[in-house]
C-alpha cells in the first residue's frame, strides 16, 4: 500500500528538483524525508530518485509514480472534502402523483439527484389527494399534485394546467351501454372526484370496472373497448376517439391545474433548488 504521506513527499522533491527545498515545502527535516522517500523505493521495489551536487531528478518509474500520485491524492483529498460535506446529509422527501414519477424521472429529477449527491431524495407516488393529505401530516417537504382548483396564494405554484377528455375505443361500444362502464384513477383521486361531483341523475348509470393509479392500465381498457375513461389530452392516441361530454350525457370534466405544494415548516436552500428545478423542466412535462 503507498501511504498518502509517502506520496506527498515523492511529489514535492519531484516539484522543487532539490530535497532540501522539498523539506522546507511540506515542513519536514531532510532526514525525516529522505527516510520516506528510501520507504517508498522500498514499496515499488523500484529506484525513484537520481541524485548529483545539482540536485535529483525522476527515474522511469519515478515519472510513472508521479502520474499515479497525482492522482491518487486528488482522490484522497476529493473523498475527504466529499464526506466533509455529506457529514450531516439532508434528506428531501418528495411526493409525485403515480401516473407522472416517468415524466419527472426523466427529466428534473434525475438531473437533482445527478447535481445534488450530498441530498438524499426520498420519492414516493401516490393519487393527488392523499399526496396533499400526507403533506399536511408531515410526511412530505414538496409534493406535486393534480386539483381543479388553482393553488391560494403562499400554499402552493402552478405549473401548468392539465385537460382531461372522455376517450373511447375507436369504433368501440363501450360508450353505447345504458350503464357505462369507467376505468378511474382510485379513491382520494381529483379527476375521479369531479366524475362523481358533476354526475347527475338524468345521467346514464356508471360501473366502475377498474380503478388504477396507472394511466397506461386506463389506456388499454379504453382501447380494448373494456370501458371508457378520463384521458389525459396529450395520451389521447389513433386506437381512441374523444366523446362529448354533452353529447353522451357524461359528466364534464374541469381543467386540472398541476401545482407544487410546499411544507413550510421543512424549507431549506435544498427544497428551494428543487423546486426552481421542477419549474424550469415544466414544458417538458406538457409535451
Amino acid at each position: 500500500m503507498l501511504k498518502s504521506e509517502l506520496l506527498e513527499g515523492f511529489i514535492a522533491v519531484a516539484e522543487c528538483g532539490n530535497l532540501s527545498k522539498a523539506a522546507e515545502k511540506i515542513c519536514r527535516t531532510q532526514s525525516t524525508l529522505s527516510l520516506q522517500i528510501k520507504k517508498l523505493e522500498e514499496s515499488v521495489g523500484q529506484s525513484l530518485l537520481l541524485r548529483d551536487n545539482k540536485g535529483v531528478t525522476l527515474t522511469e518509474p519515478g515519472e510513472t509514480l508521479l502520474n499515479y500520485a497525482y492522482k491518487m491524492m486528488q482522490l484522497n483529498s476529493q473523498a475527504l472534502d466529499e464526506l466533509k460535506e455529506c457529514k450531516n446529509k439532508e434528506v428531501i422527501r418528495l411526493g409525485v402523483p403515480t401516473d407522472y414519477i416517468n415524466r419527472y424521472l426523466s427529466s428534473s429529477l434525475l438531473e437533482f439527484i445527478r447535481e445534488f449527491t450530498c441530498i438524499e431524495l426520498v420519492i414516493d407516488t401516490d393519487v393527488s389527494g392523499n399526496l396533499y393529505k400526507r403533506l399536511h401530516q408531515g410526511e412530505f417537504d414538496v409534493i406535486v399534485a393534480t386539483h381543479w382548483q388553482t393553488p391560494a396564494p403562499g400554499h402552493g405554484e402552478l405549473l401548468f394546467e392539465r385537460r382531461f377528455l372522455w376517450a373511447t375505443a375507436k369504433g368501440g361500444n363501450a360508450h353505447k351501454r345504458n350503464t357505462i362502464p369507467m376505468a378511474l384513477y382510485p379513491e382520494n383521486c381529483p379527476i375521479r372526484a369531479q366524475v362523481f361531483a358533476n354526475h347527475q341523475i338524468s345521467m346514464r348509470q356508471i360501473n366502475v370496472l377498474l380503478s388504477t393509479p396507472s394511466p397506461n392500465a386506463l389506456c388499454m381498457a379504453v382501447e380494448n373497448d373494456l370501458a371508457i375513461a378520463p384521458i389525459a389530452e396529450f395520451r389521447i392516441n389513433d386506437k381512441m376517439e374523444v366523446l362529448d361530454p354533452i353529447e353522451h350525457n357524461l359528466p364534464p370534466l374541469p381543467v386540472f391545474n398541476e401545482s407544487l405544494y410546499l411544507n413550510p415548516d421543512t424549507q431549506t436552500k435544498a427544497t428551494k433548488q428543487l423546486t426552481t428545478l421542477l419549474k424550469a423542466h415544466t414544458e417538458k412535462y406538457q409535451q
